[in-house]
């Protein structure tokens, strides 16, 4: 969510218990604003908060002005020192996915594969790599896995221009209160996967200006999202049961939306029996 309206943010999303000490608020406010001078990022975005046995990683996001650029993603323990994280590869997203249980809280805390995969674990030693992976790595492909499946935007929010690049709609006012209720008018911020495998018939119903990314109404498992309305039906949440702790909140007829995470950073594995 934005750092500029991070307070009234996290008023709109402290429905579902998340939430940030006044301590931290005021830390928030002070570093983000430096982190957006110093790094020279068009904007800069509060991601959340994942949460270790011993600690907290604070995320933020740092854009540029093609949305669809990777984005910069730092991480702090007391929300006033930040530190860059490298992008995500796919051999950090392969190891992280056999890692189970919670963070540490410290990023130089490593998993040894000989205890979790050992046959792994071989293979990275006979390529003559250490059978071991840091938790600063594990924290990066988790906030890259977390934004691939769960971060999402409201239908129209952006646009994409004929030379490919992603900016923010300025005629963007919101969705209606109808629309705002369904799955089908939030989309994947992410490289679109199922726009691709859809028939030119059903293509032809599309914007390419707008609809050229993934709506949620055909996520998997179906059920993995829930859909509010809150403070009096003025503000319509929708929380990722895949992910616990990520909400996403979006005020209708205005600009006001954005996501957050609050949570361990651990997949729920168990949603399907649980629909």
């Amino acid at each position: 969510m934005e750092a500029q309206s991070l307070p009234a943010a996290l008023a709109l999303v402290a429905g579902g218990g998340a939430g940030l000490s006044p301590e931290k608020r005021a830390a928030l406010g002070v570093s983000l604003p430096l982190l957006q001078r110093n790094y020279r990022f068009e904007r800069v975005w509060f991601w959340g908060c994942i949460q270790g046995v011993r600690g907290a990683y604070y995320i933020a996001e740092g854009l540029r002005p093609d949305r669809a650029a990777p984005r910069i993603r730092l991480y702090s323990l007391n929300c006033l020192d930040w530190s860059l994280l490298t992008p995500a590869t796919k051999e950090m997203l392969a190891q992280a996915e056999q890692l189970k249980g919670r963070f540490q809280g410290d990023p130089s805390f490593e998993y040894s594969f000989a205890e979790i995969n050992p046959q792994a674990a071989e293979k990275l030693f006979e390529g003559g790599k250490e059978p071991i992976i840091k938790e600063e790595a594990r924290l990066i492909a988790t906030i890259e896995q977390i934004d691939r499946a769960v971060g999402i935007v409201p239908r129209g929010a952006f646009v994409k221009t004929p030379l490919g690049s992603v900016h923010e709609n300025r005629h963007f006012e919101g969705l209606s209160l109808v629309e705002a209720k369904k799955l089908s008018s939030y989309f994947h911020f992410t490289e679109p996967v199922n726009l691709k495998n859809k028939t030119l018939l059903e293509k032809a119903n599309l914007d390419p200006s707008t609809d050229f990314l993934d709506s949620l109404e055909h996520d998997i498992p179906k059920g993995s999202w829930s859909v509010q309305l809150e403070k009096g039906g003025a503000v319509v949440v929708l929380r990722s049961l895949l992910w616990l702790g990520l909400t996403f909140y979006h005020v209708p007829m205005t600009k006001q939306y954005g996501y957050i995470y609050f949570g361990t950073g651990e997949k729920n594995m168990d949603l399907p029996f649980m629909l």
